[in-house]
């Protein structure tokens, strides 16, 4: 384990379940659909989970990349949601769009996207993530719910499997909670 990680929350054989059900998951649920499945990772720290669930797809899938931002300084959410990197293709209307992310916190950003990409002519839109953090959604605000979930977590600063912290600790095998002394400093 990594001097900076307080604990392992979820393990690589967690991960494996994990990436393993959801791949059935999306088999089962577009078998039938008829129209294209694009895997849509937001970048960066999706990258690791979308490797790993587009492998277990038995289905013919695409993928593609989003950047956007919904961070300002530090480690809280702006509100903010800033498209760096966009998705751009004629045939979205003969698309289903499964948008993969590593963690949801607020919500904001996934449920900015969907209206977004539904605007820009997907068939469907649906999301996925690895891991969901809904102590930290304001349902006032958003009442966002994932359509796929790897695992809910508690509210803690996690890194690892992608996820980062000042652009490290992604590759760690796992997911673990930061030390709080690390991000405080």
């Amino acid at each position: 384990m990594n001097k900076d990680v307080l604990s392992i929350l979820v393990s690589e054989d967690e991960i494996d379940t994990i990436t393993t059900r959801i791949a059935a998951e999306i088999d089962r649920d577009y078998a039938d659909s008829g129209k294209k499945l694009l895997l849509l990772c937001i970048l960066k720290g999706s990258v690791v989970f979308m490797g790993d669930l587009m492998k277990k797809i038995t289905l013919p899938v695409e993928i593609d990349f989003m950047k956007v931002s919904s961070y300002g300084a530090g480690t809280a959410s702006s509100g903010r949601v800033n498209i760096l990197l966009d998705l751009h293709r004629q045939d979205l209307p003969d698309v289903d769009i499964v948008i993969v992310e590593d963690i949801i916190d607020s919500g904001r950003t996934l449920s900015y996207l969907i209206d977004y990409l539904k605007l820009k002519g997907a068939n469907s839109v649906k999301t996925c993530t690895l891991l969901d953090k809904p102590e930290r959604r304001d349902p006032s605000l958003v009442d966002f719910h994932p359509d796929y979930c790897g695992t809910i977590i508690p509210d803690e600063f996690v890194i690892g499997y992608g996820l980062d912290y000042d652009e490290q600790y992604r590759a760690l095998p796992y997911v673990g909670i930061l030390k709080p002394e690390v991000y405080t400093k």
